[in-house]
């Protein structure tokens, strides 16, 4: 194998940690957007649902003594719209931790593969000039 072909080898195993890398920021990307798509839409709706208790507990208060039933409903339903919200946002944050960590441990074990055939790659080199230079020597 001649120097300019390891060397080739070299630039493209490069070229492929590039490559690598690239597509894990695309695939980071791309799981952030689909972890919103997923969730956004239930914490806005989680978001509006609890706005909406929180507002109809505050007229159950003012009308108590008329509306003492209706008073505890609606606390109910702001404490579990309340729970809801931040149950959906925990579990957001926890999906959108596991997949970048999954992503980051699938880039940098591709990272390392191609890194360990490099070092291989360079050792030959290595071989080659001090072959060169034994022969020149003689």
């Amino acid at each position: 194998m001649s120097e300019e072909n390891i060397r080739g080898q070299i630039s493209a195993k490069e070229d492929e940690i590039t490559r690598i890398e690239e597509e894990a920021t695309k695939k980071e990307a791309s799981a952030e957007s689909g972890i919103e798509q997923e969730y956004n839409p239930k914490i806005q709706a989680a978001e509006a649902k609890s706005k909406e208790a929180e507002s109809m507990k505050e007229e159950a208060i003012d009308k108590a003594a008329e509306w003492n039933a209706k008073k505890k409903e609606r606390i109910t339903a702001s404490k579990e719209a309340t729970k809801t919200l931040k149950t959906l946002r925990s579990e957001k944050e926890k999906a959108l931790n596991a997949k970048l960590k999954e992503i980051e441990g699938e880039k940098k074990a591709s990272v390392k593969a191609i890194q360990s055939e490099i070092k291989a790659l360079k050792k030959e080199i290595a071989a080659i000039e001090k072959a060169r230079a034994k022969e020149m020597a003689a």
